[in-house]
């Protein structure tokens, strides 16, 4: 690999762009996406992101932003608890392959774990599905505690990790976009509500649109932000008004 190839892989981590080319194309396309999405807070760079995953500008609407970090219960909570998860190199645990295999292994060390593929005893006993019983698997191993805890195919392990966090687990950030016609709109509700009783961070959205692709954008933004805190281009400890109007402070100098 090239130096400037280098350059290309830790700057563009959160779009996979390693050469000229591919650079031009995303940023073109981001650029594109700020013209229709507000770029003040941590979670508007969240929203850009669903935007371009989606290829839908009224998407942006869609995303919900709940639970509290240190700093408050601001719409940035969720994006900095997950950021910070990221600097510390915490589990990223996803349901299903499709998801895991969506989430960039550059820009940061952690590890990243998939409930699909355990829990079969269980499942096979119970006759709960295959990502419920690994969600619960995993949590019995501790795996969910502080982690990045994502979930973009399947409403039963939505549920299932809400369970966890009812009975004392503590993800540090929870991004849970499951798509579907049965139970996903009502799973990503159950996520929201179980996150505000409780002070978990989490990143959702309303409707029976999502998936696994836009949930894994939505966490790789999550190490994008980690990395230009790591490489100092953000203040990652501001509050979404602390963070707009010093924005809006700089834009009227």
């Amino acid at each position: 690999m090239t130096d400037t190839d280098s350059e290309y892989e830790t700057e563009y981590a959160d779009l996979g762009a390693t050469t000229q080319e591919a650079m031009d194309i995303a940023e073109t396309s981001m650029d594109i996406v700020r013209q229709f999405v507000p770029d003040e807070t941590l979670a508007d760079r969240i929203r850009q992101k669903s935007v371009h995953s989606m290829g839908d500008v009224e998407f942006q609407h869609l995303l919900r932003f709940t639970g509290e970090d240190d700093l408050g219960d601001d719409e940035d909570a969720p994006v900095r608890a997950g950021a910070r998860a990221v600097l510390e190199e915490a589990n990223v645990v996803t349901d299903i392959t499709m998801s895991q295999a969506g989430i960039t292994g550059r820009g940061h060390d952690c590890e990243k774990h998939k409930a699909i593929g355990h829990g079969a005893e269980l499942a096979n006993e119970t006759g709960m599905t295959r990502t419920a019983a690994g969600v619960l698997e995993l949590d019995k191993r501790g795996v969910y505690d502080g982690a990045i805890a994502t979930i973009g195919n399947a409403p039963t392990a939505a549920f299932a990790l809400a369970d966890c966090i009812e009975n004392g687990t503590r993800p540090a950030v929870v991004v849970a976009t499951p798509v579907g016609f049965v139970k996903a709109e009502e799973s990503r509700q159950r996520i929201r509500e179980i996150g505000e009783a409780y002070g978990v961070p989490a990143i959702t959205n309303v409707g029976r649109r999502g998936g696994s692709g836009l949930a894994a954008a939505l966490t790789n933004e999550l190490i994008h932000v980690a990395t230009d805190v790591r490489t100092g281009e953000l203040e990652l400890e501001q509050t979404a008004e602390k963070r707009a109007s010093t924005d809006a402070e700089v834009s009227n100098r």
